[in-house]
């Protein structure tokens, strides 16, 4: 009996991810698995499309300005993924921005633009006469 089991080979599961849909940017090297490849990590968008993302972007100003706005707008993460508060066209555009380089001069609009759309997503609402609260939306 136990040299039956011994013959038996191991099963391997592969787990799938959820993704809003099927179809693959050519930036993202779709896999099976939660797990991302050797120096890379993933990210959601708010639509819970799944990006694969090179450990270097961690150095850029961009994604640096992303993931503080997705750590104000959802919290840190401890037992769910990083999800961006961007739908997957904005991600893709950003994405795709970062794999070519962009300039100092590019860089700076795009985060003039980050910031300016966070600045006029918010507004100060009135809850009783003496007292505001700012309320922001994405």
């Amino acid at each position: 009996m136990a040299r039956k089991l011994l013959k038996v080979p191991s099963l391997k599961r592969k787990i799938s991810s959820p993704r809003a849909d099927d179809s693959c940017s050519d930036f993202n090297a779709c896999s099976t698995s939660y797990v991302a490849e050797k120096g890379h990590f993933n990210v959601y968008s708010s639509e819970g499309k799944r990006f694969i993302v090179p450990l270097a972007y961690l150095d850029n100003n961009i994604f640096k300005e992303l993931l503080r706005i997705s750590e104000e707008e959802f919290g840190l993460p401890c037992d769910r993924p990083i999800t961006l508060p961007y739908d997957a066209a904005s991600m893709e555009y950003v994405l795709s921005l970062l794999r070519r380089g962009v300039s100092k001069e590019m860089e700076m609009a795009l985060l003039s633009s980050i910031f300016s759309s966070c600045q006029s997503a918010c507004s100060v609402h009135s809850v009783e006469h003496t007292q505001q609260i700012a309320v922001c939306s994405f």
